[in-house]
């Protein structure tokens, strides 16, 4: 299901934000342009990404400073002025005296001279005379600053040059007080400690070094930059854990957004639930199968999960589970499916087309586990911690050709066989198009409770508990345990139905994260959806005849991890799409016969596979 409210991520940034607070190494993270004169659009890349620093290597040719990397490279008119001076000053101006119109963004410009720095920096001092008041401390609050690297005078000399000039220095140097001020940061070729090549984490041997020459300069109160890295998100991530402090890049778009990113890509969990350890003396039995739990984390993938399971430092109630098996998920018309036909395949055993709900591919409606159990006596509810007319939980109840026909979804609703339905969005209930629409909901015998609370006291019957929207916010905005209460209540409420009961319960916000991709939000509405896991395995070891079924309906967001640490509950993301993916989704059960649901198999299966044990006249799998 789709977040339909897309405003939300605004907040959802903050708030995840807020939770990563704590543990962000990436906070002190300083971004840095390599060589960017051979860019295709050298600075303004550079400058639009919002690079910390700015590289320049430079020759002095004919009383002229160019930026090439090989004096044979050089260009004329391609001047360190041109290119880089001139249209730095025009932004300072422009923002206000300040290098970034975001007056907390800093910019330094490094030249790196490649050779005779002896008669350059002369030249260079010269020329910078016209930008004094960009670049000199002495004159503005926030000016840009001007490192010198590559050939440099020895230290004993810095004295002699500007104080606005600052030098880029070398470890193992054994700098005084004074000539410490004029350093702005320390800086090697990481191939001088190491052949690494960027991928997985440097030896054992080698990061020892790595991690020895970043702790000299942090003593030395200086920051600490490799140049020759690779340009990936691990080896950035790497850099970061060895704790670097200006990461170079010949992508300053690509490193740009990846920091960006960080606060919607990367979570850090602060405190950890115990999980529920299960008994397992029903479980995979050949007993009676009474009463079925099937739970859907609406597009939760294998990623998904493993970033909760690491988010929980290392636990997870779906972790105990024994039987398990895959499930393929393309819909009759696409090999994406969405929402509609999937949740349509799980409830109905039938493949059918993107957007349609409790159809066929044809567009005819077909019964859903509800109606067929109905005739046997088995009750059954419905649970959403999203919109419960969205696609999921309305496949359930209702039979359209649109999922977003919220209005007739709902109108649909007095004609199943779903006894509870738990859910937000009042609206398309309370104010349908059809005015009679809550009356023929009553009329079918139906108690409208507006608050979850007033579950807790009601008596066995028929249940339509619309909740206020807020109610159901993220996990990150407060929502609390409303899932967990929520089947809770329902499995107190029809436990005492001896045909036995049928209970769907969505995770539908593991989605609405995955669509926003938003790494935070997703982990804890995941965590959250697996607190209601533990709540059906604590029944159903108790019970002895009721089967948990746990799967998705697709995964969302082509999740993959780039770094989990189970110790300190932190891992780091990255999506490649903000729709639905073609990737095969788990599927989890326990309790009697849970080992039928090994293996891999088409979505529609599940459907199947619960009317045969639960004795129902199921349809031909087709």
């Amino acid at each position: 299901m789709y977040l339909k409210k897309i405003a939300l991520s605004s907040l959802l940034l903050f708030s995840a934000a807020a939770v990563c607070a704590q543990k962000t190494p990436y906070a002190r993270i300083l971004t840095h342009s390599h060589n960017d004169y051979v860019q295709k659009i050298p600075f303004w890349g550079a400058y639009t990404s919002k690079m910390n620093a700015i590289e320049a290597d430079v020759f002095l040719s004919d009383g002229e400073l160019f930026v090439a990397h090989e004096k044979e490279e050089i260009v004329p008119g391609k001047t360190l002025k041109s290119v880089y001076l001139e249209p730095l000053y025009q932004q300072f101006k422009r923002n206000g005296n300040q290098p970034y119109a975001d007056e907390d963004r800093s910019l330094t410009l490094v030249i790196d001279i490649k050779a005779d720095y002896s008669q350059v920096i002369p030249a260079l001092i010269a020329q910078l005379e016209g930008y004094k008041d960009m670049i000199d401390p002495a004159q503005q609050k926030k000016p840009v600053k001007i490192v010198l690297s590559g050939e440099q005078p020895p230290a004993a000399k810095y004295k002699d040059y500007p104080e606005y000039l600052s030098f880029d220095g070398r470890p193992g140097i054994a700098y005084t007080p004074e000539q410490l001020k004029r350093v702005a940061m320390i800086s090697d070729d990481l191939k001088n400690y190491s052949d690494w090549n960027g991928k997985g984490n440097p030896p054992v041997r080698d990061t020892l070094k790595l991690q020895k020459v970043v702790q000299d300069a942090h003593k030395l109160n200086k920051p600490f930059r490799f140049w020759g890295t690779q340009d990936s998100y691990n080896t950035w991530l790497e850099l970061e854990n060895l704790g670097v402090d200006w990461i170079g890049s010949d992508h300053p778009e690509l490193l740009s957004k990846f920091y960006k990113e960080r606060p919607k890509t990367e979570f850090v969990n602060t405190k950890k639930y115990e999980v529920y350890v299960p008994s397992y003396k029903s479980d995979g039995k050949n007993t009676r199968v009474k009463n079925v739990i099937l739970i859907i984390g609406d597009g939760m993938g294998l990623a998904q999960i493993q970033a909760a399971h690491t988010a929980n430092f290392g636990s997870l109630n779906l972790a105990g589970i024994k039987h398990k098996g895959f499930s393929l998920t393309k819909s009759a018309n696409s090999g994406n499916t969405d929402s509609a036909a999937g949740g349509t395949a799980l409830s109905s055993g039938e493949k059918t087309n993107n957007n349609y709900v409790g159809m066929d591919s044809l567009g005819r409606a077909i019964p859903s586990i509800p109606d067929e159990l109905y005739g046997l006596g088995v009750r059954s509810a419905v649970i959403s911690s999203g919109d419960i007319t969205d696609a999921t939980p309305a496949s359930f109840y209702a039979h359209q050709p649109e999922r977003n026909w919220s209005d007739k979804i709902a109108a649909d609703f007095p004609s199943s066989h779903v006894d509870i339905l738990i859910g937000p969005n009042r609206k398309s209930f309370l104010e349908n198009s059809d005015k009679n629409l809550m009356t023929k909901i009553k009329q079918k015998g139906y108690e409208y409770l507006p608050e979850l609370s007033e579950l807790s006291t009601a008596k066995p019957g028929k249940k339509l508990v619309l909740l206020a929207d807020s109610a159901t916010r993220p996990v990150l905005k407060g929502r609390g345990e409303m899932l967990k209460n929520s089947l809770e209540h329902s499995i107190r409420l029809l436990s005492g139905n001896k045909p036995g009961f049928f209970i769907m319960a969505e995770g539908a916000q593991v989605d609405y994260g995955g669509h926003d991709n938003s790494l935070p939000y997703l982990v804890t509405e995941l965590l959250d959806l697996d607190q209601a896991i533990g709540a059906a395995l604590r029944f159903a070891d108790q019970d002895g005849e009721t089967l948990v079924v746990i799967t998705a309906d697709h995964e969302t967001g082509g999740l993959s991890l780039l770094a989990a640490e189970q110790a300190k509950g932190r891992v780091v993301g990255h999506f490649s799409t903000n729709d639905h993916t073609n990737i095969m989704v788990p599927v989890f059960a326990y309790g009697p016969h849970s080992n039928e649901f090994t293996g891999m198999y088409q979505n529609k299966e599940v459907f199947h596979k619960i009317m045969k044990l639960m004795s129902a006249p199921s349809k031909k799998a087709k």
